[in-house]
């Protein structure tokens, strides 16, 4: 098996570098990695990197209407057994969902279509990431004839929704799941039968060597921090600038930078003017890899106030260019942030640990900063390697689950998995 196709919702985007490091990782182990999203971006891309993987990558619904609906007239004529399993599936799905019934038929027709470009393309297996409208359509047009597929969860969209997103059903028609976190694994089992775990493993993000080989820069005197991510509000950027007005009594001098841009960015600059904090906060809108890097690099620290991630990216870009985080006790953060040893963890929604740990961060000496910041890059690197966690992507890929279904073209069963876990031959 050597050619996969990535199947996903919007690509590329300012927020998935790493699925670009992961997909040149497959690349480099001699996959031949085929790009399907469902749509642009709809903005201009800083990143050289991300324009280029742009012109890489084929976009489903600019097929348009006419190709669209031949697709899934065609698939019904010559498929029609699988047609009307891909429809019941689709009718299940979309009377439980929020986005409706029509949303799931038009799934339907543009997994029609993808089905029809995989064929033609030779692919034998389709990885998506997220487990929102591109896995639905993965799984739709597995249900057709298509390639097995496989899907990596993120969170914390999915655990939002689970029973409208059909969550559990999109893990027992998958060769196998892959997990950001041991923490996102926690929560598909809470949602996936019992026989489905043993197909459910941990492949985290990863970092390549611009980041993992980087020279370590000393963290600076000057009180900076910076703060990189989407402007919305699960990212708690509100509550910083909170933060920020009270840590004015503290640090008098600080700055504070916040990397990105969203829908939140008009309420933030507003409350930063309600607030006199025009001097020392500022908002820099999307920036490249480079520019984001040099950001970092020129703060003490990264401060990432979330009410609910995944596990950002930015942390362990933050950890491996040797800066320690100041982050919010929640998902896979844990994971990486070491409380007292790489930086700072807090509840997330409370103001006054923030300010604490914001303080302390800027007033520390810089040699204690850059000892947190060499033992964060040291976990960083164990855990985050994109190179070592393709091959372990690449062994799930090899293994024998999806082999057999790509063999037979049948969607895992509930029963096959539950005599692989009795046989222990799903695990590594």
């Amino acid at each position: 098996m050597k050619v996969i196709a990535y199947v996903l919702p919007t690509y590329p985007m300012p927020s998935q570098t790493f699925i670009r490091r992961e997909i040149a990782a497959m690349e480099e182990r001699g996959w031949t990695v085929r790009r399907f999203a469902m749509r642009r971006f709809g903005r201009e891309l800083a990143e050289a990197a991300d324009r280029a993987e742009e012109g890489r990558t084929e976009y489903v619904l600019e097929a348009g209407a006419p190709a669209l609906g031949w697709a899934a007239v065609s698939e019904a004529l010559t498929r029609p057994r699988r047609m009307a399993r891909g429809l019941a599936a689709a009718v299940r799905m979309g009377r439980r969902s929020g986005k409706g019934l029509f949303r799931h038929l038009v799934y339907l027709v543009e997994a029609c279509h993808l089905r029809r470009r995989l064929a033609r393309g030779r692919v034998d297996h389709v990885h998506v990431h997220f487990g929102t409208n591109a896995a639905t359509v993965a799984m739709l047009c597995r249900l057709l004839g298509g390639p097995p597929y496989s899907v990596t969860i993120h969170g914390p969209e999915e655990f939002d929704a689970p029973g409208p997103l059909a969550l559990g059903e999109k893990v027992r028609h998958a060769a196998f799941v892959a997990a950001i976190s041991h923490f996102t694994r926690s929560q598909l089992l809470r949602w996936t039968a019992a026989g489905d775990w043993p197909r459910i493993h941990v492949v985290r993000c990863g970092l390549d060597e611009v980041f993992l080989g980087a020279p370590g820069v000393p963290a600076p005197d000057r009180p900076r921090l910076v703060s990189v991510g989407r402007l919305a509000e699960q990212k708690g950027q509100l509550l910083l600038i909170e933060a920020a007005a009270r840590l004015r009594e503290r640090v008098p001098d600080f700055e504070l930078v916040l990397v990105g841009d969203g829908s939140l960015r008009d309420e933030l600059e507003a409350t930063i003017a309600r607030l006199g904090l025009g001097d020392r906060v500022r908002i820099t809108g999307f920036l490249d890899n480079r520019a984001v890097r040099r950001e970092l690099e020129a703060a003490r620290a990264l401060v990432l106030p979330s009410f609910a991630e995944g596990l950002p990216v930015v942390i362990m870009e933050s950890l491996a260019l040797g800066r320690p985080v100041i982050a919010t006790y929640i998902a896979g953060v844990p994971e990486l942030v070491e409380p007292g040893k790489s930086g700072w963890l807090v509840p997330a929604g409370a103001v006054e640990p923030l300010v604490e740990a914001m303080a302390e961060a800027l007033t520390a000496d810089p040699r204690e900063l850059d000892a947190m910041g060499r033992a964060g890059a040291a976990r960083a690197s164990a855990q985050h390697d994109a190179a070592a966690e393709a091959a372990k992507l690449a062994a799930l890929l090899a293994g024998p689950d999806a082999d057999l279904h790509a063999r037979h073209g049948q969607p895992a069963r509930p029963e096959a998995s539950l005599q692989g876990a009795a046989a222990g031959r799903f695990f590594r």
